[in-house]
């Protein structure tokens, strides 16, 4: 076929180096893209790279702009959602803490805002909300020294207030007012090893005879103060008139003469080592009192003291030796 004569349009000029035909797609601005994956991985870089991508973009010309974009809102959106995490778990914390410090050491109770000042006296009793409604003697570290029964666990009763036990010694009697009514779970402990017989001929292995100590030991079946009954419990009064925080925990008061008290290794660690003090004791409130001692148990104890520690110092073994022959709920 044949093209009949005459002008043709001649093809269009092209800058040098163009290739002609339609223009090819604009590239997309790397780091609009950065900014959307970065917004899902660290937020504030996903911030970062998308102001930076729409400045490029302004001046080049290039695509990405909705990238960017998509990147900035991501990254403002999940900046603030880390933020109200953060506040809230923060805010969550502090409820926790507030609600810990209101627990007590045995079944919660009332608040004691500070411990009174160091030196003076126990802190007048008031009734946590579940005396007695739950005590707990679970398995410890060590197995018993003698065979025992752990006591019965769960609600006791604090009623009669106090309760009148016996210990006969090799030294003479020690008559005790049982505190029921301020410390039910050691009670409950303290009568149930006597009633299996668990004191009967052991000794009491510690004579305290200085300034600020004064307390003759006993309970432990080994003779050495590392025995018990192989299992442990809470402490009760003065501990749980304290917050767990106070540090009124750490400051010693005075522990009166004639006070009956729980021997442990921290609290909580109670089991059936006990003291007979006879006489004043500064130690911290983390001993528990369950009861009294009456005045023939303190003549017995005051003529135990006088003979003092075995080769001397002011605390060891007593020198007059002290066996518990039985210790009985009268």
């Amino acid at each position: 076929m044949s093209y009949p004569p005459g002008p043709y349009l001649a093809p269009p000029a092209y800058p040098p180096g163009h290739r002609g035909g339609y223009p090819g797609p604009r590239s997309t601005n790397s780091w609009a893209v950065a900014a959307l994956v970065c917004a899902f991985l660290f937020a504030p870089l996903g911030i970062a790279f998308g102001h930076l991508s729409l400045s490029q973009i302004k001046r080049s010309g290039e695509d990405g702009r909705g990238l960017a974009l998509a990147g900035l809102i991501i990254g403002y959106v999940m900046t603030a959602l880390t933020i109200l995490v953060v506040v809230f778990s923060l805010l969550f914390l502090v409820a926790v803490t507030q609600h810990v410090d209101e627990v007590r050491l045995n079944d919660g109770g009332p608040i004691r805002s500070a411990a009174p000042p160091s030196g003076d006296g126990l802190p007048a009793f008031v009734a946590p909300r579940n005396l007695g409604a739950n005590c707990q003697y679970p398995k410890g570290n060590q197995p018993a020294s003698s065979p025992v029964r752990p006591p019965r666990s769960g609600r006791v009763p604090t009623d009669p207030a106090r309760v009148s036990a016996s210990v006969s010694t090799t030294q003479g009697n020690i008559g005790l007012e049982l505190d029921n009514g301020k410390s039910p779970c050691t009670v409950n402990n303290f009568a149930s090893l006597a009633q299996q017989g668990y004191f009967d001929g052991t000794t009491c292995h510690r004579l305290a005879t200085a300034r600020a100590m004064k307390v003759l030991q006993c309970g432990d079946p080994t003779g050495t103060g590392a025995g018990g009954p192989g299992y442990h419990f809470p402490n009760e009064y003065p501990t749980n008139q304290y917050r767990l925080s106070d540090p009124g925990l750490r400051r010693p008061l005075v522990y009166p003469r004639g006070t009956l008290v729980m021997a442990n290794a921290g609290p909580g660690t109670n089991g059936s080592q006990f003291m007979l003090v006879y006489g004043d004791t500064l130690v911290p409130p983390t001993y528990t009192v369950f009861g009294t001692v009456d005045g023939t148990g303190l003549a017995t104890l005051d003529k135990i003291a006088a003979r003092g520690v075995a080769g001397g110092g002011e605390d060891g073994k007593p020198a007059a030796e002290v066996t518990i022959t039985s210790a009985r709920l009268d």
